[in-house]
């Protein structure tokens, strides 16, 4: 027996910074709809603020403001659906107090439906942490805020970087280096290692993925030459992981990880430290990488940049990883919706 395709709702977008490069990569995203074969979005606030930040791209946006959210299906095809009257001037490059609430009430109006399951999914813009700070928000970022939203615990939301030729998640993120080591213990890696299994079998649709978990030193250690985390942590991580039914490898030398031929050999790295994991993803896919938060009961999505202050309005900003944010988040909806309607 076949089934009809699934109506799925639409997907929300936040608009990140205005002064950033955010609101115009958003207009850009709409304007390739077609050619990209994006799902329907809608945007949280800043109907005249996208205007202008697409006249600067050369594209005459239609926007049209809508009072529910699943008026935006019909809408999208002629117009960017923004719901909510929140609005404020564009600014590029200049940031403000101003602009960092109007980012704070999108951000927290996009969650809130996803949440709520107003949308299918929430794909957020990239924010400035200190502008946000200023105004109140108490997160490090967005990955604990949306989290928070949720009901689930910062420990048990993982961050996965996300592009065409590979997957990475930092087990240890924003925190400095000299941090790492003392951080790095058996649950850490076995409690995130989960985590990223069972996402990636309910959301990217791989039956059994497989997990290379890298080294912390040179060479993974040299049998204790350069350290001793690889044999006293990561490898009894590993090992509790096989027994559990989990296809997890490692710890490999993490210079040698991430070769071609490396790649082919898993489907997602777990690295023991931010630049570990988003260096590489960062040389491959620079401009289609998608942040991707694993472990909430939403998907949630994010192109893997910053708000690029420097470049906003300039028409410079390559809106890949925005599309692939959109795509990504459209992919994963649709999976999870049709396991819930078999």
């Amino acid at each position: 027996m076949t089934h009809a395709p699934l109506a799925l709702s639409p997907l929300v977008a936040s608009l990140g910074d205005p002064a950033g490069i955010g609101p115009e990569l958003i207009a850009e995203a709409w304007a390739r709809r077609e050619a990209e074969r994006l799902p329907p979005f809608l945007v949280t606030g800043g109907a005249s603020l996208l205007r202008a930040a697409a006249a600067s791209r050369q594209i005459d946006l239609p926007v049209e403001t809508i009072a529910d959210p699943q008026e935006a299906a019909a809408v999208f095809p002629r117009a960017l659906p923004v719901l909510g009257e929140d609005d404020g001037d564009w600014a590029p490059g200049t940031p403000s107090r101003d602009g960092a609430r109007l980012a704070l009430a999108s951000l927290d109006r996009a969650t809130r439906l996803a949440v709520s399951q107003s949308a299918a999914a929430l794909v957020t813009g990239p924010i400035a942490k200190a502008r946000l700070a200023e105004v109140g928000f108490a997160h490090p970022g967005q990955t604990e805020y949306v989290a928070a939203a949720c009901g689930v615990a910062a420990r048990y939301a993982v961050m996965m970087l996300a592009g065409p030729q590979l997957r990475a998640v930092p087990l240890t993120v924003h925190v400095a280096l000299a941090e790492v080591p003392s951080l790095l213990t058996r649950d850490l890696i076995v409690r995130r290692a989960r985590v990223v299994a069972a996402a990636l079998e309910r959301d990217f649709g791989l039956a059994r993925p497989r997990l290379a978990v890298a080294g912390l030193n040179p060479h993974a250690g040299e049998d204790g030459k350069f350290g001793d985390e690889e044999a006293r942590i990561i490898a009894p991580a590993v090992a509790a992981l096989r027994e559990e039914g989990i296809d997890a490898t490692g710890p490999h030398p993490a210079d040698a990880l991430f070769t071609p031929r490396g790649r082919t050999r898993f489907d997602v790295a777990l690295a023991m430290y931010h630049d570990q994991a988003l260096i590489p993803l960062k040389a491959l896919d620079f401009d289609s990488g998608v942040n991707v938060t694993l472990g909430l009961p939403i998907i949630r999505t994010s192109p893997d940049h910053g708000t690029a202050f420097d470049i906003a309005g300039k028409g410079l900003a390559d809106p890949g990883a925005t599309i692939a944010a959109i795509r990504m988040a459209g992919e994963c909806a649709a999976r999870r919706a049709a396991d819930r309607n078999p």
